[in-house]
């Protein structure tokens, strides 16, 4: 019944999406070069005609289509898709004669872009989808199929956006809404700090040959949400603010039906909010803690809480961090960030359930006014947090609001999500982000949710061990920092000890939330801030709103 209610208002959604899509056009926001001189090749170009892959220029049309292409099984030819075979057709089959004459055999994220086969479409991308029939793959807890519909799309849509097409048509690889997905997420850029004839211009991004199109809407949907998350963490600090942020915020949900309510100074002093207030009077910017609102179902019902850490920059305070990666702290608000990405895909897909969220949002910089090491606050629980470390200002933020809203806002569950250990980046590189639960049923849902966006998470132990490194202390009740290396599983023990009863996920996204260094994602960018895991939270959700569901 729920995911009746909430496809029918989804259906009310597409055709305002798609004014919105006209009327306000987004500016394209995503950066990077070219995608040869990041060492992103994900296949070798060939190029029949040279004559059609100008720049546009003016209002010329240029169109492009992506078709994949299955991995050859023994000695048959590569069997392509069946939008594929169709377009094969209708060029009288001269893409199947160009595969045979190129040696394409359909591995994955590998292809080829030919010129001048259609007179409609001057090029063609055909790339690789591995194995026809892929599923979930339990060792690697991931569906395959999904994934690999995702990947050809967006390596397939960024190579005719680097050929100069202006509106790229995607074959739906029998996953339109993973299709979207790659296709959008390959194709954003961070542009707003380059010049205009220097942006690399971003394609209009159209189904081809399938009637699908609500799946698609539903990828475009939950792909620009992640794009969302992406220009919010890419943006330079002193361009996104913890005050910028707020008016983003509300720019991005009011429009949306959300409530956001924007809590300054006072109203921080007044709730007591001692220890983000420690970290935030180091810094001249205002500090400023968002509370945002989704009414999903009946207003009775208890909602998900959401508290992202919103350190806008965060330099380490007194414990400065080293120079050479501090301009990399610019992302430390990348939860924040995906929690505002989570709730627009939330209203834009009508999900059914109820959904609140805290953004604590500050700088963590050094003055005479910032705190210093060995300081100890008094948190809302009457407990004492000694700030032994002040580089490791995120849990110390984030220890109050979790009080305060679990306190004002009775949840159903609460998730938080923050970069606050390194120990995810030893541990999980950028493969899947780090998960802590108290509850098995919470951990088995993200689990899920991340096998089936591709963007997975990998439970780490919630033991007593590490909640004897963060406490007892001998002058204070714990420690920000803990002892020993396991710096994940201490943040998440400091945290664990702020949660008393209700079920609860920690997410770490330090490793993957922040910039991508070895082997990103071939629908993301090296060296790029990723805006994971947004479609896993997005899932996570509607698995929550639509039990039921398949």
């Amino acid at each position: 019944m729920a995911s009746t209610r909430m496809m029918n208002a989804f259906h009310r959604n597409v055709n305002l999406y798609r004014r919105v899509q006209v009327t306000r056009p987004v500016t394209p926001l995503a950066g990077g070069g070219p995608l040869l001189s990041q060492g992103l090749r994900p296949y070798d170009y060939h190029i029949l005609s040279r004559g059609l892959a100008d720049k546009c220029e003016g209002k010329s049309v240029i169109k492009g289509v992506v078709v994949g292409v299955y991995a050859k099984e023994g000695d048959k030819d590569p069997k392509m898709t069946s939008s594929g075979e169709k377009f094969d057709d209708r060029t009288s089959g001269k893409i199947s004669e160009l595969i045979r004459e190129t040696g394409l055999k359909g591995e994955l994220a590998k292809g080829k872009v030919f010129m001048n086969v259609d007179s409609e479409f001057r090029a063609v991308a055909v790339v690789g989808l591995g194995q026809e029939g892929a599923g979930f793959n339990d060792l690697e807890m991931i569906d395959e199929g999904m994934e690999n519909a995702r990947v050809a799309a967006g390596v397939g849509a960024r190579s005719l956006q680097l050929q100069g097409c202006t509106e790229v048509y995607v074959d739906s690889m029998e996953y339109p809404e993973q299709a979207a997905e790659g296709s959008a997420l390959a194709i954003w850029r961070y542009n707003s700090n380059k010049r205009k004839q220097n942006r690399t211009h971003i394609p209009k991004l159209d189904l081809y040959d399938s009637p699908d199109v609500d799946a698609w809407t539903r990828g475009l949907f939950k792909a620009e949400s992640q794009n969302l998350a992406r220009r919010l963490s890419d943006s330079p600090a002193n361009q996104m603010t913890p005050t910028i942020f707020a008016q983003s915020t509300v720019d991005a949900l009011c429009p949306c039906g959300v409530s956001v309510e924007v809590r300054t100074m006072d109203w921080i002093e007044q709730q007591h909010l001692n220890s983000f207030l420690m970290v935030a009077k180091g810094s001249c910017e205002p500090p400023v803690v968002l509370e945002v609102s989704y009414c999903g179902t009946s207003p009775e019902d208890k909602p998900i809480l959401l508290l992202g850490k919103g350190l806008t920059y965060n330099s380490g305070g007194l414990c400065l961090r080293p120079k050479n990666c501090l301009h990399m702290y610019r992302g430390c608000m990348a939860g924040a960030a995906v929690c505002v990405a989570a709730i627009r895909a939330a209203a834009a897909l009508s999900l059914p359930i109820n959904i609140t969220a805290v953004l604590p949002l500050c700088e963590n910089m050094p003055s005479g006014m910032a705190v210093k090491p060995g300081d100890v606050v008094t948190l809302l629980n009457g407990k004492t947090m000694g700030i032994v470390d002040v580089s490791k200002a995120g849990v110390v933020v984030m220890a109050d609001p979790l009080l305060f809203a679990q306190t004002t806002f009775k949840p159903r569950l609460v998730v938080d999500l923050a970069t606050v250990g390194y120990g995810v980046c030893a541990g999980l590189g950028g493969a899947a982000a780090g998960m802590f639960s108290n509850s098995n049923f919470i951990a088995k849902q993200m689990e899920k949710a991340g096998g089936l966006t591709g963007d997975r998470v990998w439970r780490l132990p919630l033991w007593r061990y590490f909640k004897q490194l963060v406490t007892p202390n001998l002058t204070y009740d714990i420690s920000n920092r803990g002892r020993g290396p396991a710096s994940s599983c201490i943040a998440a023990a400091v945290l664990h000890e702020l949660v008393p009863c209700v079920d609860w996920a920690h997410i770490d996204i330090r490793n993957v939330g922040m910039l991508t260094r070895h082997n990103p994602l071939p629908y993301l960018l090296k060296d790029r801030m990723t805006g994971r895991p947004t479609r896993t939270i997005i899932q996570f959700l509607y698995q929550m709103a639509c039990p039921d569901s398949k």
